[in-house]
């Protein structure tokens, strides 16, 4: 069985539903709730209520079923301002710690550890970002900030216990059972067209552009491409942008929108602030066989249909 932290969550959620259609049964841990939540009911997954920092209870997961792959992504809620502070960073590294330990004492291969795109923060290159791009050591924000230091302490365990643990570089990822995003706006412009109301973007840190541009993944596909690293024979690398390799604008989702919906009313101001790069992916598809099956057009058609039925998660 495959262990799934955040199992239930937005990206978690459609990683069990991608590792099921492969074959594999998966653990789910959660910390409020032993029970399977509903929208993961049909699949051969069991749940058990436990949190990564507490190695007793990863322990006793352990002990009841036979593990045989993990994949960590997992996150810590922290009330606004505090992301990042002692207690969270705390959390991060205990709860990576404890995931590699008691990899360690299963006996377990392959961890697929969680990271993302904002890595690449402020790095200035023209075309794909590969994975061997170099990255800052500093970053703007916690999050990006969180994930360098999971991929480094990941990087020296790996090494010291022989376990591989792979890092897994998410994209800008948007589609069913996700909320709006801080960082950017498609997931915004997609509930203003599902509830045919106006844009909200009061939850974004910065104000988007029609230009503006994101290797943007829809979640079926990023649950898809973490299922095949996890259950992939052999990998030839430690790191692997998760991602559709494209990159898609604002002006890009408006239009895919507007063909569904024509004369609705999304307007964003001209201009760019972020073009952006998209992530290359050669390295996913070659050890894996990835191809993403969502277009921009798609994914929106997809994901507007399922908030019209009335889907809140």
């Amino acid at each position: 069985m495959i262990l799934v932290t955040g199992g239930s969550g937005f990206i978690g959620s459609h990683t069990v539903r991608a590792l099921a259609a492969l074959g594999e049964s998966c653990v789910i841990i959660q910390r409020r709730s032993g029970e399977v939540p509903v929208y993961l009911a049909d699949l051969p997954v069991v749940s058990e209520q436990a949190d990564v920092t507490d190695l007793d209870a990863l322990r006793a997961v352990g002990a009841r079923y036979k593990i045989t792959g993990i994949v960590h992504l997992a996150g810590y809620p922290a009330p606004r301002g505090s992301v990042g502070g002692i207690e969270a960073t705390e959390d991060l590294v205990r709860g990576l710690l404890n995931i590699v330990r008691v990899a360690s004492e299963w006996e377990v291969g392959r961890i697929g550890l969680a990271s993302t795109i904002g890595v690449y923060s402020g790095v200035q290159h023209v075309g794909p970002l590969t994975e061997d791009t170099p990255v800052l050591l500093t970053a703007p924000h916690p999050i990006p900030r969180s994930k360098k230091i999971g991929e480094l302490l990941g990087e020296q365990l790996a090494e010291s216990t022989g376990i591989e643990i792979i890092n897994l570089r998410i994209s800008g990822t948007w589609g069913p059972a996700g909320h709006e995003d801080p960082f950017f706006a498609a997931p915004a412009l997609v509930h203003a067209a599902a509830s045919r109301s106006p844009i909200d973007l009061s939850g974004l840190l910065v104000q988007p552009y029609l230009g503006d541009g994101l290797d943007l993944c829809y979640v079926k596909d990023t649950g898809r491409a973490i299922a095949l690293l996890q259950v992939a024979e052999h990998l030839h690398y430690r790191t692997y942008n998760v991602a559709s390799g494209r990159l898609t604008t604002n002006a890009d989702v408006i239009d895919a929108i507007r063909r569904l919906q024509p004369g609705l009313n999304l307007e964003l101001p001209q201009g760019a602030t972020r073009p952006g790069n998209p992530l290359d992916i050669t390295r996913l598809h070659d050890d894996t066989g990835y191809q993403p099956e969502y277009d921009t057009a798609r994914a929106a058609a997809d994901y507007i249909a399922w908030l019209r039925a009335g889907n809140s998660r």
